[in-house]
């Protein structure tokens, strides 16, 4: 092997044939993929980032006209930038806030349950309606991790949902049962956070 070093052209030409071999085996790869479905989505763990890349597949459905149903399990009806944005998509977009805050903010058992029941009933019209495209259960899973749901009625559900319906839950803690049932699991890590530096909620990061 030479020691002297390559030309631009040499080094422009091995590039060309490692991309052109990774994209011949990429597809390959993509000519097996050919199943269409509606795809349950769950997005966990203790990171920053879970209801926001919920919201995210919620602009990308609207932008491909497809009709976004949200359910928010323990948000209330609060002023938030991603509300502002899909309330002006109202033929597209129905978000409904259900929630009354987390169990340490209410202290109220039978509240958080009947609120968390009232929650999933709508949730379960909106799977049904056959105008929606993607359901979002936004912190779904925190009422699963207090009981508050019982875990078996809501994997019946959506094993049970209509084959083109996208449904995506978010929330820490995800039932081991809802991931078993998932097509797609993510787990956000939580590295770095400002609110350990004191740093408190901040307006188009937080909400």
């Amino acid at each position: 092997m030479s020691d002297k070093p390559e030309t631009e052209t040499e080094l422009d030409t091995r590039h060309a044939e490692k991309m052109a071999k990774k994209k011949a085996a990429r597809d390959k790869i993509l000519a097996t993929k050919t199943i269409e479905k509606g795809l349950l989505i769950v997005h966990t763990g203790k990171g920053k980032g879970k209801s926001t890349a919920a919201m995210g597949l919620a602009v990308r459905a609207i932008g491909n006209g497809m009709k976004v149903g949200i359910v928010q399990f323990v948000k209330g009806a609060w002023s938030t930038g991603e509300r502002a944005v899909l309330e002006k998509f109202p033929d597209l977009c129905v978000m409904k806030a259900m929630g009354e805050g987390f169990s340490w903010e209410t202290q109220d058992r039978k509240r958080d349950v009947a609120a968390a029941r009232n929650a999933w009933e709508m949730a379960k019209e909106m799977i049904h309606d056959p105008s929606y495209k993607m359901v979002i259960l936004d912190e779904l899973n925190i009422p699963l991790r207090y009981d508050n749901l019982e875990i078996t009625e809501i994997v019946d559900a959506l094993k049970n949902k209509p084959a083109d319906l996208h449904v995506v839950v978010t929330g820490r803690n995800a039932k081991d049962e809802l991931i078993e049932i998932a097509d797609l699991v993510t787990e956000m890590t939580q590295i770095k956070h400002p609110f350990r530096s004191g740093v408190k909620a901040q307006i188009g990061i937080e909400f």
